[in-house]
């Protein structure tokens, strides 16, 4: 996937993700709470990582997946991070 695809993908995720906040009530409050979920998230399963043997590397795409998708992006991410391990 080149460069420009990877953009227009993450443009489109934004757009969905946006449009399904403003339909809340509390937008603002709704994008917060869920971005910090995420960021929870990926924080805890990288604490956990020496008990479980899994981590997830924190890179632009897993920060992106954790603020934008919050904790169910955190935990898809992990999931194919486990059925993908070779």
């Amino acid at each position: 996937m080149n460069q420009m695809a990877m953009w227009i993908a993450a443009a489109a995720i934004l757009l969905v993700v946006g449009i399904a906040a403003g339909r809340s009530t509390h937008p603002v409050r709704t994008s917060l709470v869920s971005a910090l979920a995420g960021i929870s998230a990926l924080g805890a399963v990288n604490m956990l990582a020496p008990f479980t043997g899994v981590g997830i590397p924190l890179n632009w795409f897993t920060s992106f997946v954790a603020v934008v998708l919050g904790a169910p992006g955190v935990i898809g991410v992990l999931l194919l991070n486990v059925l993908l391990q070779v």
